[in-house]
C-alpha cells in the first residue's frame, strides 16, 4: 500500500475543532492497489481512486472541490471509508456524516493544507445534532470556507448545532476495525486534545483508549 510510513508534518495541528483526521498506514502493497510514496507531508500517490459523493447515510463535503479534483485516495482507504459507512448504516441507523478534504489523485502539495500529500489522510466533518437532537449534516458553504472556518465551543457547539459525540466514536471504531480487517493501520487521530475526554463518556470510549493514538498536540 505504501513504500515508507507516514510521519506527520509539526504545522500540520490547526486550531480547528470540528475536524477529525485520520491517517492509515500498511506495510503491504498489492498490484491492483494505489501506490503511496514518501510521507503525508512530502509525498506523492500513483492511481489514487475518488470517493464516491454520497452514500445513504454519508455525503461529500462539496461538490464543486470533488469537481477539482480534492477528494482522491489510496485504493485501499477508500474501502476501509466506505465500509465503515456502511457498516455505520446498521449499527447507528439514525446517523449521517460527512467527510472532507483528502488529496489530489496524484498526490503532492495540497494547498493549503501541509499533509494528504501521498492518499493516507481524510478530513471528516464532526457529526451533528441540530436543536432538536435529529443528525443532520453541518453546513459547509463558501462563506464558512467549506466548513474549515467553523469552530464549535468548549461545549462542543456552533449555532445551533452540537458534536455528537456518541455517532463521532462509532465512526472512528469503525475506521480502526475495518482497517485492521483489511491489514492496515489506522496510525493517529487528529482532534482538539481539550475536547478529547468526551470520547471517553460514549459507549466507544475503553475502545479507542486501548486501541487509538489520538494526537496530542495542543491546538491552542
Amino acid at each position: 500500500m505504501c513504500l515508507s510510513v507516514p510521519d506527520i508534518d509539526a504545522n500540520t495541528v490547526r486550531k480547528i475543532i470540528l475536524i477529525i483526521t485520520a491517517l492509515f498506514f500498511s506495510a503491504t502493497t498489492h498490484s491492483e492497489d494505489s501506490i503511496c510514496y514518501g510521507t503525508t507531508s512530502n509525498g506523492k500517490l500513483e492511481g489514487g481512486v475518488k470517493l464516491p459523493s454520497e452514500g445513504r447515510n454519508f455525503v461529500s463535503y462539496s461538490s464543486i472541490a470533488e469537481t477539482f479534483g480534492r477528494t482522491y485516495v489510496h485504493s485501499k482507504v477508500k474501502e476501509i471509508v466506505v465500509t465503515s459507512y456502511k457498516r455505520l448504516e446498521n449499527e447507528m441507523p439514525e446517523k449521517v456524516y460527512k467527510y472532507a478534504e483528502t488529496g489530489f489523485k496524484n498526490g503532492g502539495q495540497f494547498k493549503p493544507h501541509k499533509t494528504h500529500r501521498n492518499g493516507l489522510s481524510v478530513d471528516f466533518m464532526v457529526p451533528v445534532m441540530n436543536e432538536s437532537g435529529e443528525s443532520v449534516h453541518l453546513p459547509t458553504n463558501f462563506s464558512n470556507k467549506l466548513g474549515y472556518s467553523i469552530e464549535f465551543n468548549e461545549s462542543g457547539e456552533y449555532k445551533g448545532y452540537k458534536i455528537d459525540y456518541e455517532a463521532l466514536s462509532a465512526h472512528i471504531a469503525a475506521l480502526h476495525k475495518v482497517a485492521k480487517e483489511k491489514g492496515v493501520g489506522l496510525w493517529r487521530v487528529i482532534f482538539d486534545p481539550k475536547l478529547q475526554p468526551n470520547f471517553l463518556r460514549t459507549k466507544y470510549g475503553a475502545y479507542l483508549q486501548n486501541h487509538i493514538q489520538f494526537s496530542k498536540k495542543n491546538l491552542g
